[in-house]
């Protein structure tokens, strides 16, 4: 089964406040929505880890900028610390992109994942769900 994610991330828990706005962008460079999440407080920082660098994508005044392009099989969210820096850009890779019956953009997760680290570093990332998502048969060769 696809997971599919929501711009507002409301069932994100770690999060314990947040501001989030919305926007439909349709211009000569990118058609589609944009979302922007400001989390203000949080139970516990989020850390990952990338080739033994671990490495905090969600703690108080991180901001997380998603992308939604129409028509597109991808969306990418941007990441910063509370000091406005960029901490990752997360790629992730798609069936399609949506939005709700209650206006929330989302898409639909295909497994696999590019993450792009501010020093110019690409991780590919759960290449093996989507080998078994292919053999399990939840994909097709096609998607």
């Amino acid at each position: 089964m696809l997971k599919r994610k929501f711009g507002d991330r409301s069932d994100w828990q770690r999060v314990l406040i947040r501001e989030y706005a919305q926007s439909f962008i349709a211009s000569e460079n990118f058609d589609g929505y944009v979302t922007l999440i400001k989390i203000v407080k949080v139970s516990d920082p989020l850390y990952v880890e990338y080739n033994g660098e671990k490495i905090c994508i969600g703690d108080d005044g991180y901001l997380w900028l998603q992308q939604f392009p129409s028509n597109r099989n991808h969306s990418v969210t941007t990441m910063f610390d509370s000091n406005g820096n960029i901490v990752q850009w997360y790629i992730d890779i798609c069936l399609q992109n949506g939005i709700s019956d209650n206006n929330v953009p989302w898409m639909d997760d295909l497994f696999l994942d590019l993450i792009v680290l501010p020093s110019g570093a690409i991780i590919n990332k759960d290449v093996d769900e989507l080998e078994t998502a292919l053999t399990d048969g939840i994909i097709d060769k096609n998607q």
